[in-house]
């Protein structure tokens, strides 16, 4: 899309199979985001960006896997590597290790983001440190499918320290609690390890959320809430 379209705010020209999918996409039901643990399904992930700038940094890919039954679903993963016009710096890709040929030679943009919705459904969402991920997202989908991206939630940055609150302030950062937890990561700053990492924290957070009378993920969005409020009040 142009930069005169952006400004303008048009939305892209779909070809008829891309609106096919996003109208069926569309039309999914959503899930209930009160079924216990023991039955429910979540999607966890983690995004690669040029920078990290939330206005003007592009996304690069995507890394997703699913959590089901307090077990991570190895077999369902999703990752992917969005088409970029402009390679981003050597400086951004030695942290991510996406090169300049694999950013070129990426999924179209369309196509590939179709393919992420496709394999979330309507599934709730898990990541550390949401706003980032959120944004970045939400900011392709506008760009190359044109409609808002609205989706359920979960921020374990606002979660872990909510159910270990003496450690609030000494871990912030996802490095942290995968430290105090055991949690390795083969790949880091690689969207599918990050996501991996960040899916078995979630699993670590169960069992905690379940002393704490938190049953669901409706449950960890209100311990969310309540921590996000502590902190800014803090």
């Amino acid at each position: 899309m142009s930069l005169f379209a952006k400004l303008l705010g048009r939305a892209p020209k779909l070809d008829a199979d891309a609106l096919r999918r996003l109208s069926e996409w569309q039309a999914l039901p959503p899930v209930p985001l009160g079924e216990p643990f023991e039955t429910g399904r979540y999607v966890v992930l983690d995004v690669e960006s040029t920078g990290l700038d939330l206005n003007r940094d592009r996304l690069i890919a995507i890394g997703a896997v699913v959590v089901e039954g307090g077990k991570v679903v190895l077999r369902e993963s999703f990752e992917i590597v969005l088409r970029q016009d402009r390679v981003s710096t050597k400086d951004n890709i030695l942290i991510h290790g996406i090169g300049g040929e694999a950013q070129r030679e990426g999924v179209d943009p369309v196509a590939g983001l179709l393919d992420f919705l496709d394999f979330i459904g309507k599934l709730p969402l898990v990541a550390f440190h949401v706003t980032f991920d959120q944004t970045m997202i939400k900011r392709a989908i506008k760009e190359y499918l044109g409609f808002e991206f609205k989706h359920a939630w979960l921020d374990l940055a606002y979660v872990m320290p909510g159910l270990l609150p003496e450690y609030a302030r000494r871990y912030r950062a996802l490095d942290d609690w995968s430290g105090y937890f055991d949690i390795s990561n083969y790949a880091r700053h690689s969207a599918l390890a990050d996501a991996l990492a960040t899916a078995q924290l979630l699993l670590a957070a169960l069992p905690l959320a379940e002393t704490r009378k938190s049953f669901s993920y409706k449950n960890l969005q209100e311990l969310e809430q309540a921590q996000r409020w502590v902190s800014w009040s803090g």
